[in-house]
């Protein structure tokens, strides 16, 4: 009787030892898969979020010029600078809704796109705008997206069917992936930068406004 007791004594306790080792395996696993699970979701919403301000700048070339609003944030701009078809992918890309929080986002680029789909000459997106490019932030007091640097004159956009020089134009989002834990944000060396683009030819005008030059050149 005393060994059948002494027997029952040492299973439970190697099934507390067993257990002890299993459970912080188990919870390792819940919150990776958490982890993994939101990270997913930044992601769908980034890639959803572009095709949508992609779709509406490429439908925007002939928008002409945009409106610089006024914020008590800097820096000031020039509607030249700032080109509609700029601003309706950044509209867009709220009101269609990220599903992130807007002080996560670092900035939304808008760019004429090279054969690779980059800005400019390069092969990545960059963390500045050069020619034919511009970036908005996020503005509190204004609740948007607003100008934040680069230029883009409208006029120059060619949006010919047909035509070689027919332009693309693209649009990448850059925003701050916030780990749930500290042991992934350990693992991971900190929080994770996550850029998203997407790049449309913009879709044809007449041929008499397609581009500079022609009859009646958009602006």
């Amino acid at each position: 009787m005393l060994k059948w007791r002494r027997r029952r004594g040492d299973d439970r306790g190697a099934a507390a030892v067993e257990f002890a080792l299993v459970v912080p395996l188990l919870l390792t696993f819940l919150l990776g898969t958490v982890e993994l699970g939101l990270y997913m979701k930044d992601y769908v919403s980034m890639s959803s979020s572009v095709r949508a301000g992609a779709r509406a700048a490429s439908a925007s070339a002939d928008a002409g010029p945009g409106t610089c609003e006024a914020s008590a944030n800097p820096p000031p701009c020039t509607p030249v600078n700032a080109p509609a078809l700029a601003q309706a992918a950044a509209d867009t890309m709220q009101t269609a809704g990220t599903a992130m929080k807007s002080e996560d986002i670092q900035w939304v680029m808008i760019y004429s796109a090279n054969t690779a789909g980059f800005p400019g000459s390069g092969t990545s997106i960059p963390d500045n705008c050069t020619a034919k490019c511009v970036k908005y932030v996020w503005d509190a007091g204004l609740k948007k997206f607003r100008y934040s640097s680069g230029s883009w004159t409208s006029a120059t956009v060619n949006a010919c069917l047909n035509d070689d020089n027919r332009e693309s134009v693209g649009v990448a989002l850059r925003a701050n992936h916030n780990w749930m834990t500290g042991l992934v944000s350990g693992l991971m060396g900190g929080n994770k930068v996550m850029t998203e683009r997407t790049v449309m030819q913009f879709e044809p005008l007449t041929q008499d406004s397609c581009k500079p030059g022609t009859p009646n050149a958009h602006s």
